[in-house]
């Protein structure tokens, strides 16, 4: 009899738990999700140079300028601002940054855009950015895309531990190289 006691408790601790997992409320697909970039991008590779994480802001037919205003200091992405992690030292647009993550910014222009590496970590779009606390600030050139990219994206290729980033959307592609 204690014995089928026993077992009718667990049996009904085990529902009761069921009935909550299954209950368990999963958010919709982001409007922005998140994404990563690496160089080497093969997962199969584990030494890599650079990683970045950000959200992929779409245009929706919205102009790029709308979203990411020129002349004024963006996030790069859409949320948290991006964050890019180098694993060794590196040559950044040509200037020198250690190993570490740094928080992505850029401010958009007509011509070269500003690509800065901040200190800052944890940071919600760029309303708290500080000048600062920059690393560096390099220039992404600026080059024309025949299609339209509609999600934000970030890109990288190259040879050896010499890559390029590439930023893309709506026509404009900017790129900054990294080298190991």
């Amino acid at each position: 009899m204690k014995k089928n006691v026993l077992v009718i408790a667990a049996f009904a601790i085990v529902l009761m738990f069921t009935n909550e997992m299954s209950a368990q409320k999963f958010a919709d697909l982001d409007k922005s999700p998140m994404d990563g970039a690496s160089y080497p991008s093969s997962y199969k590779v584990s030494d890599k140079l650079v990683k970045v994480i950000y959200s992929r802001p779409q245009l929706k037919g919205r102009a790029v300028s709308k979203l990411a205003p020129n002349d004024k200091v963006w996030r790069t992405g859409a949320n948290e601002a991006a964050e890019i992690t180098f694993y060794k030292d590196v040559m950044f647009g040509g200037k020198a940054v250690k190993s570490g993550t740094y928080t992505l910014f850029t401010i958009p222009s007509d011509g070269d855009w500003t690509v800065i590496l901040s200190t800052a970590k944890n940071v919600w779009g760029s309303y708290f950015y500080k000048e600062g606390e920059d690393v560096v600030r390099v220039k992404g050139t600026v080059s024309k895309s025949e299609e339209s990219i509609e999600a934000f994206s970030i890109a990288f290729d190259g040879e050896e531990m010499n890559a390029k980033m590439y930023l893309g959307w709506g026509n404009t592609i900017v790129t900054v190289p990294v080298k190991g």
